[in-house]
């Protein structure tokens, strides 16, 4: 059995049964690239199938060697499980070696959330007199009103824009849609790019269902956002880490916060399980500050 026969088969496997993106998809075999790597440097040449448990204890061990955050390692070794539970379905192994590999244990991380100051502020530091203005300011909006990662943001269709009724249609992982409510101030920020911006632009075909475009016509790039929010914050000075995903955390946990129910934000952000939800119910430490201070009987 030879590495890129399997880690072809694999990658069908994930594309066509398990429906992932094109960037999940690179994310696995990359997982696969650092144990063939591993075993390459540490071990006489191996297949697939005579990959055993000390090997994989040893590749954990030096992926930790190497700096690798708990977290990328548990990211890593789950990678490594699924494609061995693929050799197994298929019947190019008879037993897992990764059946009794553990993860490194991790804490649960809460993700940084920005306060609606703080959003409104962002948006504000926008400069509407630059012809990509206006674009921008609708871009951010949308993030925070849909709550969208930014891989839904950039392929959001002009098509799947309801206005009228004042949803989106969102298409999300593993091409599961689902329809968001759109606030007001997006839907006026969206038209008003859409009549200016936009409309000048000359578009390239395969864009022309697109709404968010670069000045060449054409889909933004996800790093393009990313760069757009990083400036934005440092021309604030804002002291905090942010990234697209930061609005999509704000989103739900100010929805939370404020009352909404855990399965309607499940549903809105499209996580498969609510315990992927769950995260987003810790409280605002201020209101827990303020909690103990009015009722612990030794505050």
């Amino acid at each position: 059995m030879k590495w890129e026969e399997s880690k072809k088969g694999y990658e069908n496997y994930l594309k066509l049964e398990k429906s992932l993106s094109q960037n999940s998809i690179a994310a696995y075999i990359n997982d696969i690239n650092k144990l063939i790597e591993f075993l390459g440097k540490n071990v006489k040449k191996t297949s697939p199938d005579k990959v055993k448990l000390q090997h994989l204890k040893k590749f954990v061990e030096w992926l930790n060697e190497r700096g690798v955050s708990p977290r990328t390692q548990a990211r890593t070794i789950s990678g490594i499980k699924s494609f061995y539970k693929y050799l197994l379905i298929e019947g190019k192994i008879t037993s897992d070696p990764t059946a009794l590999l553990e993860s490194p244990k991790i804490g649960r991380k809460l993700p940084d959330i920005l306060t609606m100051e703080e959003i409104d502020e962002l948006i504000d530091a926008i400069d509407l007199e630059k012809a990509e203005g206006q674009r921008n300011k609708a871009m951010l909006e949308t993030l925070y009103s849909c709550g969208l990662r930014v891989s839904e943001l950039v392929s959001l269709k002009i098509t799947n824009l309801f206005f009228d009724q004042g949803f989106v249609k969102i298409e999300g992982k593993a091409d599961k849609e689902r329809l968001v409510p759109v606030s007001s101030r997006a839907v006026k920020e969206i038209q008003k790019y859409m009549d200016g911006y936009r409309k000048n632009l000359k578009i390239q075909k395969e864009s022309e269902n697109i709404l968010f475009l670069n000045r060449r016509g054409k889909k933004l790039s996800r790093v393009m956002v990313f760069t757009i929010i990083k400036n934005l914050a440092d021309k604030i000075q804002l002291n905090k880490k942010i990234s697209p995903h930061t609005f999509r955390h704000s989103f739900a946990t100010h929805l939370i916060n404020g009352g909404a129910d855990l399965r309607a934000v499940q549903e809105m952000l499209g996580h498969e399980s609510i315990l992927t939800t769950e995260i987003y119910t810790h409280l605002d430490r201020d209101y827990l500050k303020n909690t103990i201070h009015q009722y612990h009987p030794r505050s």
